[in-house]
């Protein structure tokens, strides 16, 4: 095991990325290239999600080549032609897919499109990169699985609250390491700021967003199962409500689930759109991590009445108390790995199984939640 140290900062942090509205929050870091200029070229496809942003802001720190962008919308094309001014406006997606050198498509379609998107890209030899969640059924997770299975393409998924997240990486590292033993439960706590009048139609019809549990809960079991090293897991419990919005019924404000790991690790979920408007950021979004030397606690977007920059990681181990800031200090390394997985046909930033596993449990979650409120 190596010994543990406190990373010591060495260059001031970047910018806050805009930070009140998490449909739009799009984290930028240090620019750490994995490619020469030209090597991985990729395109961007469906902005209905302002993730896109994040995702291709990921990618091209990490040597990419963002070629081409499209979308049915042209004001949609435009706007994000303004941050990434390099990507040529296709007209149809078959252009794109027509590129032999565009080798993966990211998008943030709809939710209960992505799957049908992700077959069609990896059906034309491309991989694809999706925004989470990456399906509202288990038939479109069975479809995708088959075509994976067939093509040898990768549906990889941007599960942003852990890949682009310093603190996060930094825990992953802490619990990899050994320094808080085996772990033996995580709690995910993700709140998001509702921010109603900007929302698209589709965001309060449950067909088009699958539910809470699916779509931003997506992010707590694929950490879940990330920090425990787990394979499998059964949903003990789980319910839904909507308890402050009766204008959108379909919508669910609230949702909770409990886990159990197939290692015997347990899980605890709470996601809600209730952010007040006092809060500086779009979401008080933390995850504790218990295991049998100690644990960890990670205050991900804001250190709530003390600091409104986020990557906060509290760490009691058995050495003491711990504290670390660490925004700007470690980078986001899956897009780098993603690109080189997409080369070498290796799984090294993720395994295809383990974001599949993910998907499945929110999906199980979610048809067996019960509705409270």
């Amino acid at each position: 095991m190596k010994p543990f140290s406190p990373p010591i900062p060495d260059t001031p942090p970047p910018p806050a990325a805009q930070k009140g509205d998490g449909m739009n929050y799009a984290p930028k870091g240090k620019p750490q290239p994995v490619v020469k200029p030209g090597e991985f070229a990729f395109a961007a496809a469906h902005l209905d999600h302002g993730h896109i942003y994040g995702q291709c802001n990921g990618l091209t720190e990490a040597g990419a080549e963002l070629r081409w962008v499209y979308d049915p919308d042209p004001k949609k094309v435009e706007a994000f032609r303004e941050k990434f001014p390099q990507a040529k406006a296709a007209r149809s997606l078959d252009e794109i897919l027509d590129q032999a050198d565009i080798r993966l498509v990211a998008a943030a379609a709809v939710p209960n499109e992505r799957g049908r998107l992700g077959c069609r890209v990896m059906e034309a030899g491309k991989d694809y990169f999706t925004d989470k969640t990456p399906f509202t059924t288990l038939a479109q997770l069975d479809r995708a699985r088959e075509t994976v299975a067939r093509t040898g393409r990768k549906y990889m998924v941007y599960f942003s609250e852990r890949l682009h997240v310093e603190s996060a990486a930094v825990a992953s590292d802490l619990v990899a390491d050994g320094v808080i033993g085996r772990v033996v439960q995580v709690i995910g706590l993700g709140p998001h700021r509702l921010n109603k009048p900007t929302r698209p139609a589709w965001f309060f019809e449950r067909e088009s967003y699958g539910g809470i549990l699916c779509d931003i809960g997506s992010h707590q079991f694929e950490q879940f199962l990330h920090y425990t090293g787990a394979t499998d897991a059964t949903v003990l419990d789980a319910s839904v409500g909507n308890f402050a919005n009766p204008d959108t019924p379909e919508l669910e404000d609230f949702g909770q689930a409990t886990l159990l790991a197939d290692n015997g690790a347990s899980n605890y979920v709470r996601v809600d759109w209730f952010t007040p408007d006092g809060l500086r950021t779009w979401g008080d979004g933390r995850t504790i991590i218990l295991g049998t030397k100690g644990y960890i606690e990670l205050r991900k977007y804001i250190d709530v009445g003390r600091d409104a920059a986020g990557d906060h990681v509290y760490l009691v181990d058995e050495k003491g108390e711990h504290h670390m800031a660490v925004t700007g200090q470690v980078g986001f390394r899956f897009f780098g790995e993603l690109i080189l997985d997409c080369l070498n046909r290796t799984e090294h930033a993720m395994t295809q199984a383990h974001a599949f596993k993910a998907a499945e449990l929110c999906l199980r979650a979610q048809a067996q939640a019960r509705r409270i409120g």
